[in-house]
């Protein structure tokens, strides 16, 4: 089971992810300023510390730098973390899910649409 992480370590996790699964810690850096983060190279460390803590990265060498490896794609963490979100909020139930984000008008009818196709079409 993939366990549930913080807003930021969740926002390294991004980073990697988007640069295919591998990051330099440099780049990882580099990253983090574009979107204007100012975070201390300490704090950075931890948090990715965190993430190997927690299986969902790895980290290596390269010379004498440090690279950082997805170990659960993007894809898998947002699927445990739904899975997670309807056993705690539903007792499991997809269909309760759904039913509050229509009834909260969360899910618009274009939204519904393309949900009845994709369903309709096998998920593809």
């Amino acid at each position: 089971m993939i366990q549930q992480i913080s807003d930021s370590e969740l926002e390294l996790m991004r980073i990697v992810w988007a640069r295919g699964g591998t990051a330099l810690y440099a780049h990882i850096m580099e990253d983090l300023e574009k979107a204007g983060r100012t975070w201390q190279k300490n704090t950075v460390i931890t948090l990715l510390s965190r993430l190997v803590e927690k299986g969902l990265l790895r980290t290596s060498k390269l010379g004498r730098r440090n690279q950082y490896t997805a170990l659960a794609t993007e894809a898998d963490y947002q699927a445990a973390q739904a899975q997670t979100l309807l056993n705690k909020l539903y007792e499991g139930s997809a269909k309760g899910l759904v039913s509050t984000l229509i009834e909260r008008e969360l899910l618009s009818a274009a939204d519904y649409e393309e949900l009845r196709s994709f369903w309709r079409d096998g998920g593809t």
